[in-house]
């Protein structure tokens, strides 16, 4: 989601790096042009990380970059050189933004922390080089292991702002001017509706305490079905351990401060339980304004005994440390902001003992599957070692015997991989 620049929400595209193939090669002198195996394992593929960095305020980066693929593992060399590993793609995140699978939509994890590092991707394992193939019976392997290959995956980056107090009602009612009283952050002001357009977040510091507020925007009548901004800007509020409502109480834009305060409450439980069950505060904004009396009169009868309520003028800074004083000592009961758990996850990577067969337009058996990939990666063609290897996974892993039970018969040809022969 996107909005005046800010953005709280992107899809990108990850991969890790493949792994590099091992090197086939064998050892020379001046007259012996073959002494023996030599070639190296292939380098790894290159990881992809995420780490939180709290100078990062939004993901608007990610709206002109959405690919981040790490470096591939470089083949093996001669003389048992093993190949150099793969660079790893380093992403830098706002601390407390949810990294999930586009697909399943469940939780990779939460960068919670400035510094913390996930690793989301593996690099592919480098292939191993044919001096590892040699046996008491095989004395010269002439093949070598392909490198693992990676697949690329999707996943949504959403931003939760991590805060201990949000500012939470109407716009135009006195939050961004609240904020800049308490707090050194300096939001947009104006009088007209919306003039915040993303969430704003300042360091409020009372004596020795200190804590973040974060001003919400655009919650209005319908915000969690999205209208307004609000259905946008809700969950910079899931992680707040406790709400300040601010309400105009000076009723000159025509309002009723009373039927606001229940619209806003309304939404946040029809957004979310938890959320409505927070401590909150009620903030009367705006009380030095002729006419305000009769408001706040019937705002305490109503509400008196279910919250506390202050009375404030955020524009002259009257009323103010009185609030500080109760958010500071209600901040000192409630635990501390908590991570969002990952869900149980991992991103799928082929079965290696699977596999599909499927008859072509040409009436050839075709073999697909994480079984083929593998094969694929450990068979050499022109190597017959490699080859006898090929022949007795098929029949291990059953692929013969399901072969014949679709029907196939000697002389039908088969398709396994990059592999084509007659079916015997």
């Amino acid at each position: 989601m996107a909005t005046n620049g800010f953005t709280d929400k992107v899809k990108i595209k990850l991969k890790a790096g493949n792994g590099g193939d091992g090197m086939n090669s064998f050892k020379a002198y001046k007259g012996k042009p073959a002494c023996g195996p030599d070639g190296g394992d292939g380098g790894d593929g290159g990881d992809v990380v995420f780490v939180g960095d709290k100078n990062m305020h939004d993901l608007l980066s990610f709206r002109y970059t959405a690919k981040y693929y790490a470096g591939n593992g470089e083949r093996g060399g001669s003389n048992q050189c093993a190949g150099k590993r793969g660079a790893d793609i380093v992403v830098k995140v706002p601390c407390g933004t949810l990294i999930r699978d586009m697909d399943t939509g469940k939780v990779v994890c939460d960068v919670f922390e400035d510094g913390e590092r996930h690793v989301i991707l593996h690099g592919g394992r480098g292939g191993k080089g044919n001096v590892r193939f040699t046996t008491a019976r095989r004395h010269a392997p002439n093949f070598a292991q392909k490198g693992q290959e990676t697949a690329p995956h999707m996943v949504i980056l959403e931003m939760k702002v991590i805060a201990d107090v949000g500012l939470v009602g109407f716009p135009n009612v006195g939050k961004s001017t609240l904020l800049s009283k308490i707090s050194a952050a300096k939001p947009k002001i104006a009088d007209y509706h919306f003039t915040t357009l993303s969430p704003n977040l300042g360091v409020v510091r009372y004596y020795d305490d200190s804590f973040i507020a974060a001003d919400i925007p655009g919650l209005i009548e319908g915000a969690a079905e999205g209208a307004g901004l609000g259905h946008a800007f809700l969950r910079h509020i899931e992680r707040t351990r406790m709400l300040v409502h601010v309400v105009d109480i000076s009723g000159v834009e025509g309002r009723d401060p009373l039927k606001d305060f229940a619209i806003i409450n309304a939404e946040l439980k029809r957004y979310s339980e938890k959320l409505a069950a927070l401590p909150m505060f009620v903030v009367l904004n705006k009380c030095d304004i002729a006419g305000a009396e009769e408001h706040i009169a019937r705002f305490r009868k109503t509400y008196q005994k279910t919250y506390p309520i202050y009375e404030i003028s955020a524009i002259r800074g009257e009323g103010t440390d009185a609030l500080l004083a109760a958010v500071a000592a209600k901040l000192k009961e409630l635990p501390p902001a908590e991570r969002i758990p990952a869900d149980e996850f991992e991103f799928e990577e082929a079965d290696r003992t699977q596999f599909e067969i499927f008859v072509d337009e040409n009436g050839a058996y075709v073999v697909v599957g994480g079984l083929v990939d593998m094969l694929c990666r450990n068979v050499v063609l022109n190597n017959p070692d490699s080859m006898n290897y090929f022949q007795r996974v098929l029949k291990l892993r059953g692929v013969f015997k399901e072969l014949e039970e679709r029907g196939c018969k000697a002389g039908d040809t088969v398709i396994v991989g990059e592999v084509e022969f007659e079916y015997v």
